[in-house]
């Protein structure tokens, strides 16, 4: 269950006269329940439709808040009670299904309030009852003064609105005010006996009046009686003392939370006083960190301007280098093609050279062969010669003048 905002009353999280106060409603409305057919529109946490199940043929509670139908299946799981989501402007009943319709603390809620009474009305019977409450106006809003509007109501009525409204659509309307009384009790100890409730003083002006409660129907008017709900007798002025005590207590405990607090405030102010000089002190360095910063910021920008001329010299440079450096590629690639033409030329001499003296060599050869094939021959003629020398007979021929020169052969061979 969603925790307690104050709209959905759940039992055991508000206080006594909340409950009371929501739990009146309710046994106002038993008194309509005996064997009736019953339609609790905007259920909340059930326990109300639960109530009137004890009395009734069978109760039906809608809300529009899935989790609230959890708990109240959880929590009263009645075999004559079942409980549903669904809107208040679109109920999933035929008509003149319900003999008692409810509407308790709800049509405040809806914006289309119309539609919720023009919903109520098909589902009801037409003998049946209609029975419809909310906060009023005037009252709400002097007691909410210091909290201002309820965030949760989108509607709500002064007496004659809510009068007029419930005649807009029922025909016998009757609006009753729903207060809060102080009573004197006289009833046996713990003993329940019969009850007779008088009122000695008119129960106050509507607008006076925390509530109104509607009791409508469409073909005849409902039996209208007042009722007087104790939730339960007891010394009220020994709890009302009771309750000073706690409150006095409570006072107690309050100032001297009030105290602590006082004394926490002045820890608080101390140190916002030397949080602020440490600020003040921050802002100082801060101060001086900026003007270092836009000294920075300056000097970072005198640099980027030497650098933006450095680039820009460079840049010049470069592309000074680039133009020789071309003029140098250009020059390379001109001498090594003239040198290439050159080196083909001396290429082609040395292969000139080279067949010239490969020529010169084998004539060399040539002759070296015939040189030696002619020393062969000398020698063979000198060897003859000395052979022809040492002749016995060429030395006689010689003697006698007979045979030819030698020495003239030997010059001949020569």
């Amino acid at each position: 269950m969603t925790e307690f905002t104050g709209e959905r009353v759940l039992p055991g999280a508000v206080n006594d006269d909340l409950w009371a106060e929501h739990v009146a409603r309710y046994a106002f409305a038993a008194r309509y329940a005996h064997g009736q057919r019953i339609l609790d529109v905007g259920c909340g946490a059930g326990y109300g439709a639960a109530r009137l199940a004890q009395d009734a043929r069978f109760v039906a509670g809608i809300d529009v808040a899935p989790d609230a139908i959890t708990y109240a299946r959880t929590q009263y799981p009645l075999a004559n009670a079942h409980y549903l989501p669904a809107s208040a402007t679109a109920l999933p009943f035929c008509d003149g299904a319900f003999d008692l319709v409810m509407a308790f603390e709800v049509i405040e809620h809806v914006s289309e309030w119309r539609q919720l009474l023009a919903e109520a009305r098909r589902v009801l019977h037409p003998k049946g009852t209609f029975l419809v409450s909310t906060p009023n106006k005037t009252y709400y809003a002097k007691s909410r003064a210091a909290m201002g509007p309820n965030p949760f109501h989108v509607h709500e009525f002064e007496f004659t609105e809510f009068q007029a409204a419930m005649t807009e659509f029922f025909p016998h309307v009757t609006v009753l005010l729903q207060n809060r009384l102080e009573a004197f009790a006289f009833c046996a100890n713990a003993t329940f006996l019969p009850i007779d409730a008088r009122l000695d003083a008119a129960p106050g002006s509507a607008e006076q009046a925390n509530f109104f409660l509607a009791v409508c129907g469409i073909e005849r008017a409902p039996e209208i009686r007042a009722l007087v709900y104790v939730p339960r007798a007891s010394n009220l002025l020994r709890e009302r003392e009771e309750h000073i005590e706690l409150l006095e207590a409570e006072l107690r405990q309050t100032k001297q939370w009030l105290d602590d607090a006082i004394a926490e405030r002045q820890q608080l102010l101390e140190l916002h006083r030397n949080l602020t000089q440490q600020l003040e002190d921050h802002n100082r360095w801060a101060l001086e960190l900026e003007r270092y910063w836009r000294a920075a910021q300056e000097r970072v920008v005198e640099l980027q301007d030497a650098l933006t001329a450095e680039q820009a010299a460079a840049a010049r440079a470069i592309a000074s280098l680039e133009d020789e450096n071309r003029a140098k590629t250009e020059w390379a690639l001109e001498t090594e093609a003239r040198l290439s033409a050159a080196l083909s030329a001396k290429c082609n001499e040395l292969a000139e050279a080279v067949r010239l003296l490969d020529a010169a060599e084998a004539t060399v050869i040539e002759r070296t062969q015939w040189a030696q094939n002619l020393g062969t021959r000398l020698e063979h003629l000198e060897a003859q010669f000395r052979m022809l020398r040492e002749s016995r007979w060429l030395k006689l021929g010689r003697t006698f003048g007979v045979g030819p020169p030698v020495d003239a052969q030997v010059k001949d061979v020569g």
